[in-house]
């Protein structure tokens, strides 16, 4: 496929193309779904596909297609060719600078054989036997959503006009479960789930539904609350949706267009002296880790902030040029379209205190396990969500709480952040520890 992609390079530089990059994706997809110990669904999916964008001057085009035929990227090659000469021109369009391209020699351990290889009957049995720990686990547990056991392989090629040639392959899987329980007419649901680059790295199944069907228990009797200003403690699941709303506030996209209440506020303190950010691209077995960003710049450890204080934001090469500074190597993109702005591995370095002593330290206050919603505004800050979770009393979880919104605003969250847990773990590409939030706006009843 590097000799193809290479080949339709050349096709686009000859139709009238002044720079090109194709992007060739391949890839393999499992999933099974069980409900009460029976198979309800069973997914298998393969798919393979070439994008091209063409550059002509400073105007951008671009197209993709499954036909690898001949006549196929033929077409390819017109449509996005064609689509650059409408288009209107944009002086920060263009490929990254030569100097910039290069790809990490370093095994960053990111495929194994296991999640192509594993029989499908294992797969679903794993997405049983998670289901069953659960419904074992306590006769409060009466039903199920259901459990599930998905897997996926693939392969992404990227070969552009000024000599970059890169690939890698990635792997990932994954085994969940939803329980429900019921006390009286009371019902309440969970879930969790372990997720990993190997079916060996995953946590045990029965552990995983296990788990669950302690985190819907403990939701058993959930009241609201009244109305008031108190700390704020985010488990990592939750808090890990603050460093999501902060990639979007540093993405350049964000910056450049002013959309971002951080915007021009590189080198000031924008968090409290504890919290440091950092997007590790190079992170060994990573959610987010490449050896390179869709525009073939090598990935990179990139402190957003450092102790308090805002270093850089996320930029592809458009929005370096917009902003007049170099790209993080954080492009990513589709197939088609121009690239946009991914993590790398996003996440809030883990700091000295264990979840027990930051609930120890709270005498009255809202422990979040679930948000509900999306009620932020990245212009301003404003914060409003909705949350359940356990309400804490004398430094103890003491009843589950549901039906509550939280209020605040970013800016002023990520200053009032008193103290940092240990317990910072990767399940996905962005991640968070244990986060106390000096007080925030908890509405109830």
């Amino acid at each position: 496929m590097t000799s193809v992609a290479s080949q339709v390079i050349h096709r686009a530089l000859q139709t009238g193309a002044s720079d090109a990059e194709c992007v060739f994706a391949e890839g393999e997809e499992f999933s099974a779904n069980v409900r009460l110990g029976e198979v309800e669904s069973v997914k298998e999916a393969g798919s393979k596909a070439l994008g091209l964008r063409v550059l002509i001057g400073h105007c951008s085009g671009s197209a993709y297609t499954s036909d690898l035929s001949a006549a196929g990227l033929e077409k390819l090659v017109e449509s996005a060719v064609g689509l650059a000469q409408i288009t209107s021109e944009d002086p920060c369009h263009g490929l990254p600078e030569v100097g910039e391209l290069g790809s990490v020699g370093a095994d960053l351990d990111l495929f194994h054989e296991d999640v192509r290889d594993l029989p499908a009957e294992e797969k679903i049995a794993l997405a049983k036997q998670c289901e069953r720990a659960a419904l074992d686990l306590d006769s409060r547990i009466t039903n199920s959503e259901g459990g599930s056991c998905s897997s996926g392989w693939g392969r992404r090629l990227l070969v552009n006009s000024r000599g970059f040639q890169g690939e890698y392959r990635r792997s990932l899987c994954s085994v969940s479960t939803v329980p429900v329980a019921q006390s009286g007419e009371d019902m309440q649901r969970d879930w969790w789930f372990t997720i990993g680059r190997s079916f060996a790295t995953l946590e045990p199944a029965d552990q995983v539904g296990r788990r669950a069907a302690e985190r819907a228990l403990q939701r058993l009797g959930a009241v609201k609350v009244e109305t008031k200003r108190v700390p704020v403690v985010f488990e990592p699941r939750a808090a890990r949706t603050l460093v999501s709303n902060l990639f979007e506030a540093v993405s350049g996209d964000s910056i450049y267009r002013h959309a971002s209440f951080l915007a021009g506020k590189l080198g000031e303190r924008v968090a409290a002296e504890g919290v440091t950010v950092v997007d590790d691209g190079l992170l060994p077995g990573g959610f987010g880790t490449s050896p390179f960003d869709d525009e073939g710049v090598p990935t990179r450890r990139t402190l957003v902030i450092e102790n308090g204080v805002l270093r850089s934001y996320l930029l592809n090469s458009y929005t370096a040029r917009k902003l007049g500074l170099k790209t993080t190597g954080n492009a990513s993109r589709s197939l088609a379209g121009n690239p946009g702005i991914g993590p790398g591995n996003l996440y809030l370095q883990a700091g000295p205190h264990t979840p027990e002593q930051i609930i120890a330290s709270v005498q009255d206050g809202f422990y979040v396990t679930e948000l509900i919603g999306f009620g932020v505004n990245m212009v301003t800050g404003d914060y409003s969500r909705g949350a359940a979770g356990l309400w804490i009393r004398n430094g103890e979880l003491a009843f589950p709480v549901h039906e509550v919104t939280i209020a605040g605003n970013l800016n002023r969250m990520l200053e009032d952040i008193e103290m940092v847990g240990s317990d910072l773990e990767f399940r996905g590409a962005v991640a968070a520890p244990t986060l106390k939030i000096r007080e925030m706006t908890v509405g109830g009843k």
